[in-house]
C-alpha cells in the first residue's frame, strides 16, 4: 500500500464533506437498532444536546480550566472547571459516596482503570513499604486494562477463574491472597456476562492485607443505581460498601454522554491526592494534573455535563427502563429455546448466552444472526453470543427474539453452519 501524502493544495469544505460521507458509508449505523453492542443512544433530542455542547467547547483546553483550591486561580476556562466539578459531584451522589469523597474526570474506562492501578501501587508504597513485588488480584473476567496497567506500572497480576455463576470466586481468590497484593478488583458488572461480583466479600478480603479495593463499574456505574430504583435486585457494589476505596464508571456508556468521558471516584480526597502530579522545575511555571493525560478538549467535559443535566434522574430512569425492558424480552426469548443457556445472572442491559446442547453450535447461531443484519460481540470463554442494549432497542427486541428462534431452527436443520470467525471486544 502506497503512503498517503499531505496534498499540495487544500481541499474545499464541500470536497472534505463528500469524502467523509463516502468513508462513512461502510460504517455500521449505530442508531438502526440492529447494532446490539457499544451503542448508547437515548433520543435524537438528547444527541442534539450533546452535539451542541461538544462543539461549543471543542476548542477549549480542559488542562487550563484551573483549580481554585490548588492553583490559586480559575485558569483560562472557569466554565470547564464548573462542568468538571459538577459532573464529579453528580457522579458521587449517584454512587452513594460519603462526605469528603472526591473524583476526577478521565478520557475513558481504560484511563480510569490505569489510574486505579497506579494509585493502588503508590498507596502501597506509602502505607505498606515492605511490599517489593506488588500484585493485582482479580477474577478472570476483570477488564484487560488492569493487565495493561500492570504492564505499564510494574505490577504482577493474578487472574483467578470465575465461579460457576460467572462471578468472582471469593474462596479461590482468598486462597491466592498474599502480603504482596496491593489491589483487589471486582466488577460491577463485568462486560463479558453482565454479572456483578460479590463486592462486599472482596472488600473484606482486601482488608485482610490492607490492599486497595477497586470496583470497576465502568459499564455499570451509571445504570445499576437506576436498575435498583426500578425494583430489580442489585447486589451491593458502590461506596455504601465500607471497604471500597475507588470506583471507575464510564459516562460515555450508560451515562449516555459522548466519548471521551469517564470518572474515577474515591472514598476520600486523600486517596485522590495520591494521583496528583505537580512539577514546576522548568522555565514555564507549574504543571499540575490529576490524570494520566494533559491537554484535552473541553468538548467531552461540557457534553457530559449537558447530558446529565438534560436527562436528570427522571430521564435516566426512563432510559434504563427502556433498555432493561428490551433486555428482558431478549432474555425471555433465549430462555424459551431449548439448548440455549444464559451465562450467570445479568444485572444490566448486557448479557451473554451460549449452548448446553452439543448438537447446537452457538457459533453457527451467531453467524445466522449476523446474516440477518444483527451486529454484536461474541464470547470465547465459553463460546457465546453477547449483547449490550440501549433504550432504542426496546423497539427491536421482539424482532431479535423472533430471528433468534428461526436461526436456531435452521442451525438444527443444518441450513446454517459455522465458518469459524472469532470473538471481538468493542
Amino acid at each position: 500500500m502506497s503512503r498517503v501524502l499531505l496534498p499540495a493544495t487544500g481541499a474545499s469544505p464541500a470536497a472534505i464533506t463528500a469524502a467523509m460521507a463516502e468513508a462513512r458509508s461502510l460504517d455500521a449505523d449505530q442508531d438502526s437498532g440492529r447494532v446490539v453492542m457499544a451503542c448508547y443512544h437515548v433520543s435524537d433530542e438528547h444527541t442534539d444536546v450533546q452535539d451542541r455542547a461538544y462543539i461549543e467547547f471543542l476548542h477549549q483546553n480542559a488542562l487550563l480550566r484551573g483549580d481554585i483550591e490548588r492553583k490559586g486561580g480559575q485558569g483560562f476556562f472557569p466554565s470547564l472547571a464548573r462542568f468538571d466539578s459538577e459532573v464529579v459531584e453528580m457522579a458521587l451522589g449517584i454512587l452513594g459516596a460519603p462526605e469528603g469523597a472526591a473524583g476526577v474526570f478521565t478520557s475513558g474506562g481504560t484511563e480510569s482503570v490505569l489510574m486505579a492501578v497506579l494509585l493502588a501501587r503508590d498507596w502501597a508504597r506509602k502505607h505498606r513499604p515492605e511490599v517489593t513485588r506488588p500484585v493485582i488480584l482479580m477474577p478472570q473476567t476483570a477488564h484487560p486494562a488492569f493487565t495493561k496497567g500492570a504492564h505499564y506500572f510494574g505490577l504482577e497480576t493474578l487472574r483467578i477463574p470465575q465461579g460457576e455463576d460467572f462471578c468472582a470466586d471469593v474462596t479461590a481468590m482468598e486462597a491466592a491472597m498474599s502480603e504482596n497484593v496491593v489491589l483487589v478488583v471486582g466488577s460491577a458488572p463485568c462486560y463479558p456476562f453482565g454479572v456483578v461480583d460479590p463486592i462486599a466479600e472482596l472488600s473484606e478480603l482486601a482488608a485482610t492485607v490492607g490492599a486497595w479495593m477497586h470496583v470497576d463499574a465502568c459499564v455499570g456505574g451509571y445504570v445499576l443505581p437506576f436498575v435498583r430504583k426500578l425494583g430489580y435486585e442489585v447486589p451491593d457494589f458502590d461506596f455504601q460498601v465500607p471497604g471500597v476505596f475507588s470506583i471507575s464508571a464510564d459516562l460515555h456508556k450508560f451515562g449516555y454522554t459522548p466519548k471521551d468521558a469517564s470518572t474515577i471516584l474515591f472514598r476520600s480526597e486523600t486517596m485522590k491526592e495520591v494521583g496528583h502530579f505537580g512539577f514546576s522545575d522548568w522555565p514555564f511555571g507549574s504543571y499540575n494534573t490529576d490524570t494520566l493525560g494533559g491537554s484535552h478538549t473541553g468538548g467531552s467535559m461540557a457534553a457530559a455535563w449537558a447530558s446529565m443535566r438534560h436527562l436528570g434522574e427522571e430521564g435516566y430512569l426512563d432510559a434504563t427502563k427502556r433498555a432493561m425492558t428490551a433486555r428482558d424480552v431478549m432474555l425471555d426469548g433465549v430462555r424459551s429455546i431449548d439448548g440455549l443457556v444464559i451465562h450467570g445472572t445479568p444485572r444490566i442491559p448486557i448479557a451473554s448466552y451460549g449452548s448446553n446442547d452439543p448438537a447446537l453450535d452457538i457459533t453457527a447461531v451467531a453467524e445466522g444472526l449476523t446474516q440477518r443484519g444483527w451486529l454484536f460481540c461474541r464470547g470465547i470463554q465459553p463460546d457465546a453470543v453477547h449483547f449490550a442494549l440501549a433504550p432504542l432497542h426496546d423497539a427491536f427486541a421482539e424482532a431479535y427474539a423472533a430471528d433468534l428462534r428461526e436461526v436456531v431452527e435452521k442451525v438444527r436443520a443444518g441450513a446454517i453452519t459455522a465458518s469459524g470467525k472469532g470473538a471481538v471486544y468493542a
